[in-house]
C-alpha cells in the first residue's frame, strides 16, 4: 500500500466534478481577460488626436515659435493642445493652449514668454473623452 492509497482512505477522494469545475472556471477568466486585452488594443489603438512637435524657434526675449503637427479625426470634438516653454534653468517661462480642428493639419504657434526660452515642449492635445495628451 502505498502512502497516495493510504490518504485516500483516511480523507477520501476528491470530487470529479470539482476538477471540471476548476477547469471551466479557469477558461472563463481567461476568456475574459483575452477578451479585455483585445478590446483595450482597438479602443486605444487610434486616440481621437494626435500631435508631435516638428520644430522650435526662439524669436527674441519674450517670444517663441513652434511648429506642430496635429492630426485630428473628424468625430473629434473639443480639441486642446499646450505648449510650454523652458528657460536654461529649466524653469517654465510660458505656456500656449490653442485648439485644433479635424484634419491633418501642421500650425506654426506663437508661445509668449516672460524671458528668453531655450526650448519648447509639446504637452500633448486632448479630444472630449481623451484621458492622456498624445
Amino acid at each position: 500500500m502505498t502512502s497516495q492509497d493510504t490518504l485516500q482512505q483516511r480523507y477520501g477522494s476528491p470530487a470529479p466534478w470539482r476538477r471540471r469545475a476548476t477547469w471551466a472556471v479557469s477558461v472563463v477568466v481567461i476568456v475574459a481577460a483575452l477578451g479585455w486585452v483585445v478590446w483595450a488594443m482597438t479602443s486605444h489603438a487610434e486616440p481621437p488626436v494626435d500631435s508631435e512637435m516638428i520644430a522650435f524657434d526662439v524669436v527674441d526675449e519674450h517670444t517663441a515659435t513652434a511648429r506642430v503637427q496635429v492630426r485630428v479625426r473628424a468625430d473629434a470634438e473639443d480639441v486642446q493642445c499646450l505648449l510650454r516653454a523652458f528657460a536654461d534653468d529649466h524653469v517654465t517661462v510660458g505656456e500656449h493652449s490653442f485648439t485644433a480642428a479635424p484634419g491633418d493639419d501642421t500650425l506654426v504657434e506663437q508661445v509668449r514668454t516672460e524671458r528668453r526660452a531655450t526650448s519648447i515642449e509639446l504637452v500633448g492635445c486632448t479630444a472630449e473623452g481623451q484621458p492622456r495628451p498624445s
